[in-house]
C-alpha cells in the first residue's frame, strides 16, 4: 500500500503532466519531457538525457515522462 507522501507525489505529477505536459502531446510525442514542481519544462529526447539536463537546470526533485504516454519517473 502506498505511503500517504507517494500518493501525494503521484498526485502532483499526474497534476503537473496534464498542465505542462499534455500540451507537448501533439508535436512532441515519444519524446521525453522534464517538469519541475514549479512547472519549468525541458525536452528531450531520451529518458537519461532528460534525466542529466533536469537535474544540471533544475536540481531535485523533478519528473519525467514519456510525452503521450503515461509513463513517469520521479526522484528526489
Amino acid at each position: 500500500m502506498p505511503s500517504d507522501e507517494q500518493r501525494q507525489r503521484t498526485e502532483q505529477a499526474i497534476g503537473l503532466y496534464e498542465r505542462y505536459g499534455k500540451p507537448l502531446e501533439a508535436e512532441h510525442a515519444g519524446e521525453f519531457v522534464a517538469i519541475a514542481p514549479d512547472g519549468r519544462t525541458l525536452l528531450a529526447p531520451t529518458i537519461i538525457q532528460a534525466l542529466v539536463d533536469a537535474a544540471e537546470r533544475f536540481g531535485r526533485g523533478n519528473f519525467i515522462f514519456k510525452v503521450g504516454e503515461r509513463v513517469v519517473f520521479s526522484w528526489k
